[in-house]
């Protein structure tokens, strides 16, 4: 079977309970016949000690429940729409010429496939151990975690393929210093030490209420001709990494362009897998502005059209930045037909002005 037959993107909900019950009930729900690569939580604690608190509890939990075979896993303080927590799924059902090993470094758990036409490492919930400390510092320093995974597993910098960025108030200040863009200086200067011939990791960088910084990934290294990565640009958008200083925000050493693909695919044979960055509504460079809701839903569904071309999307990941906004984007999302996994949370964009971001995994 080709890599796309067997790599399954699923999303479970749980009803409202005390955080432990939630958290059972939601992995009593993932397949038992299936290997797991990642899991992602999703949900609203009150504070950072809350969150710090339930994050160590989900560790406790996920690695009494798989033991020896623990996948890797983040927690995403973002407060979900359509339940009050939320699990996505990564797996993956091999067949003979898979091997897949559980791993660990340090507290975080890690994944590694491989077979005659890849290696694919699913790593993930890098964040600083002090959670309060200015987003440059954590950034650095979840940077300086990620380079340690991938340099033990020979995996080069730019063998990254997708990256998922959750920035705590990713909008605001500290000081003259926009939190996104002191993200995006961190990530430009651990990027700085390959070339990237083949482009930019797709990715996504989003708001989170809290918990710092924190960062998933993945990467792959090709073994065959007929398995490789492909980035994929829109006509109807600059490419990010190429934006002019007028759309960048204010950091005081420089402003570093964010540095990834608007999507980014993998073949295998005459299969392809498309990671759809997280898209929003502007053309060009710029934000389409005062155009309501509805409008940028629809100018970044067309944007994501134009990113996957004949693939289809397997799951989306909705972020709104207004709750109140959440009933009418389902309408208009289930008004596309699409039959998949959809989740929907409340998050800061990157720009104030966006009310709406999307992101999905696509397979032809």
């Amino acid at each position: 079977m080709n890599y796309c037959d067997k790599i399954k993107y699923r999303i479970y909900t749980a009803e409202k309970a005390s955080f432990p019950d939630m958290v059972d009930s939601l992995l009593k729900q993932i397949p038992g016949d299936e290997s797991v690569l990642r899991l992602a939580f999703f949900g609203t604690p009150a504070n950072n000690e809350e969150y710090i608190t339930r994050r160590t509890r989900l560790w406790d939990k996920v690695r009494d429940f798989y033991g020896d075979d623990e996948p890797n896993l983040s927690y995403v303080s973002q407060p979900p729409l359509n339940a009050p927590l939320i699990l996505e799924v990564h797996s993956f059902t091999p067949d003979k010429e898979d091997k897949i090993s559980y791993k660990k470094l340090q507290e975080y758990p890690y994944v590694v496939l491989e077979n005659s036409r890849a290696r694919f490492l699913f790593a993930g919930g890098f964040q600083s151990d002090v959670i309060n400390r200015s987003i440059e510092q954590q950034s650095g320093e979840v940077f300086r975690k990620i380079g340690k995974i991938l340099k033990l597993e020979g995996f080069p910098i730019n063998s990254i393929i997708r990256q998922w960025n959750y920035i705590e108030q990713i909008t605001c200040f500290q000081g003259d210093n926009q939190n996104y863009q002191s993200f995006n200086n961190a990530r430009g200067d651990f990027y700085s030490k390959m070339e990237w011939a083949n482009g930019y990791p797709a990715a996504t960088g989003i708001g989170a209420n809290l918990g710092g910084v924190l960062v998933d990934l993945d990467a792959v290294v090709f073994k065959s001709e007929d398995a490789f990565a492909t980035p994929i640009d829109n006509k109807l958008q600059v490419s990010a990494h190429a934006y002019s200083d007028k759309v960048l925000e204010n950091a005081q050493r420089k402003k570093a362009t964010p540095k990834f693909e608007r999507a980014k695919s993998m073949t295998f044979e005459n299969k392809r897998l498309v990671y759809i960055s997280g898209t929003a509504a502007i053309r060009g460079e710029e934000s389409l502005k005062g155009v309501g809701l509805e409008q940028q839903l629809h100018i970044t569904m067309e944007n994501i059209a134009q990113l996957t071309g004949k693939a289809q999307p397997v799951m989306l990941r909705v972020y709104l930045k207004e709750k109140e906004d959440y009933t009418l984007s389902e309408k208009l999302i289930n008004e596309y037909k699409l039959g998949i996994p959809i989740s929907y949370m409340c998050a800061d964009v990157c720009r104030d002005e966006l009310l709406i971001e999307i992101e999905g995994i696509a397979i032809e």
